[in-house]
């Protein structure tokens, strides 16, 4: 069963912006976990980019690489997990998906298939 679902990826200018969701089911207990942003580059393994905590107003924690330019936030109501990317590099382009947990795990509770993101002129 899918729990999570990715969406909001594309291909984007150096400089610009993206904004990618997170959809949870309905029956998954989204407001209990902290989330992730993970992202995957071409021919790489995962790096962990940004978390927060269970609260909408949690906590949140960024990888040196992404501090600064990209904005997690979620909203519970509507089980959805956000992210905001801006001032976009080519070395940003990645398969970027979400995960339950604070930090990167292999295999986390539960992790969606991931939305590509591709920066380049």
């Amino acid at each position: 069963e899918v729990q999570l679902v990715e969406s909001g990826g594309g291909l984007v200018q150096p400089g610009g912006s993206l904004r990618l969701s997170c959809a949870a089911a309905s029956g998954f207990p989204f407001g209990i976990f902290a989330m992730s942003w993970v992202r995957q580059p071409p021919m790489k393994g995962p790096e962990w980019v940004a978390a927060i905590q269970p609260s909408a107003l949690g906590s949140t924690y960024y990888a040196d690489s992404v501090k600064g330019r990209f904005t997690i936030s979620r909203d519970n109501t509507k089980k959805t997990l956000y992210l905001e990317l801006s001032s976009l590099k080519p070395e940003d382009t990645a398969v970027y998906y979400c995960a339950t947990g604070r930090t990167y795990t292999p295999n986390p509770y539960a992790r969606g298939q991931g939305t590509q993101v591709t920066v380049s002129s």
